[in-house]
């Protein structure tokens, strides 16, 4: 089913109606495909829109017209209405009991239409603005002959939307965002325009390695993976996809949200965050973190059931080799792991970064949000002070868009556990 596109589930996706494995799927196939994902633009531009609509009575001067045919067509009537079965013998009703069908008919007539009102607004909307001229971006040759959609680009080409750039071994190329800011593209890179316009500008990254350093306003400068959306935060990053669809960040400064429908993870700058296809984000974690904790942290969020690996169980692992920075990862790690465990995260957390008052141990175990972010402001607060730790994993709207003053970094909501999944990919061991 979600090898094709996923037009039939757009509706029940939006509204939260899919079974959880099925939203999982259906959130990957919006990621690559270009078709559903507008399909899905208009579903949510559609509902926009009817929450403004006026209800606005049908005149009943309409209503006789509609009874006269439906009469003719006894099958469209309710199956509890005296005129149903005039085809089959039985005498059609008296002019009374044709009366109760504006009862029947009218809401659902009246819905019909403003439905159909709604989405033609909306399509003719969007065909108007899709047949403007469509904008492109400047990109410069840095090394070798990159190429767009198959043409070498001498000095400077354009990529419009739709577009791929790529780089063979020896190629690099320079893409500029207008205002937004800039994109390097590494070799062996294949890197595709989806959208730009003045609210969303969008990359699709299918393998390689690209470094964006972006000014603008957050929430602006989006880049598509196999298992991810990266979404800027004002911040300069490095994000790179491996051949299985697997992806790193890393975020040398401001912020960028890691996510995949319901799973998301900030990440900081000096910080980084695995994906993998299946799962989305795994846990942030500090690059100046031990090898081991970094590793035993890659089975924990990606192959929790390899036994094969260490005889010490990856969560121990973590735990016992965490430092107070990285109790970011454990905040993180609170609703990520089963409930058994989470009691042993709270009780590491306490030892490298005690709680403020009012936070407490049940509060914690079940994930209440508001002493979640009081303890986490406390986080923030002591890493900020230790060696290292000018990352700061909360704070702020303009501390953590250290590139724009604007706000608009959201407040994560923990309390989802954490998926398992089998088959996974290697993942990307020891790399800083």
């Amino acid at each position: 089913m979600f090898s094709n596109h996923v037009s039939k589930q757009l509706s029940a996706y939006w509204n939260g109606e899919l079974p959880s494995e099925n939203t999982r799927r259906t959130a990957e196939h919006l990621i690559r495909c270009t078709r559903c994902r507008l399909a899905f633009e208009e579903i949510k531009l559609g509902a926009k829109l009817a929450q403004h609509l006026p209800l606005i009575a049908a005149p009943d001067s309409i209503w006789p017209k509609i009874e006269t045919a439906l009469l003719q067509q006894p099958d469209a009537l309710p199956i509890d209405h005296p005129t149903r079965d005039a085809r089959v013998g039985t005498p059609v009703g008296r002019a009374s009991d044709r009366l109760p069908l504006a009862r029947y008919l009218k809401p659902g007539l009246a819905f019909a239409a403003g439905l159909a009102l709604l989405f033609l607004a909306g399509a003719f909307w969007l065909r108007l603005h899709r047949t403007e001229a469509r904008p492109s971006w400047e990109v410069a040759r840095l090394n070798g002959a990159p190429r767009i959609n198959s043409n070498r680009i001498d000095d400077t080409g354009k990529l419009a939307v739709g577009q791929w750039l790529e780089t063979d071994d020896t190629s690099r190329a320079r893409i500029d965002i207008g205002k937004v800011g800039q994109v390097e593209v590494d070799p062996n890179t294949r890197v595709r325009l989806i959208a730009t316009q003045p609210t969303e500008h969008r990359l699709e990254l299918a393998r390689g390695r690209m470094s964006a350093r972006i000014s603008a306003p957050p929430k602006l400068f989006f880049v598509n993976t196999p298992s991810a959306v990266a979404e800027d935060l004002g911040c300069a990053y490095t994000l790179e996809v491996d051949d299985a669809g697997n992806s790193l960040l890393r975020v040398t400064l401001g912020w960028v949200a890691l996510q995949l429908k319901d799973r998301e993870s900030l990440v900081p700058a000096g910080a980084a965050c695995a994906t993998r296809p299946g799962i989305g984000p795994g846990t942030p974690y500090f690059e100046d973190a031990s090898e081991l904790f970094r590793t035993a942290l890659a089975k924990l969020d990606f192959e929790p059931n390899d036994t094969q690996w260490s005889k010490i169980p990856a969560l121990d692992i973590v735990l016992h080799q965490a430092r107070p920075r990285d109790t970011m990862t454990l905040w993180y790690l609170l609703s990520r792991v089963d409930q058994n465990d989470r009691g042993r995260v709270y009780a590491r957390m306490v030892e490298l970064v005690p709680p403020p008052d009012g936070v407490t141990r049940d509060g914690v175990l079940r994930l209440d949000q508001e002493m979640l972010k009081r303890w986490r402001d406390r986080i923030d607060s002591d890493s900020h002070s230790l060696p290292g730790g000018h990352a700061r994993f909360s704070g702020n709207d303009s501390q953590r868009h250290q590139a724009s003053s604007q706000p608009g970094v959201r407040e994560i909501e923990i309390g989802k556990p954490m998926g398992k999944s089998k088959g996974l990919a290697p993942s990307f061991r020891g790399k800083s």
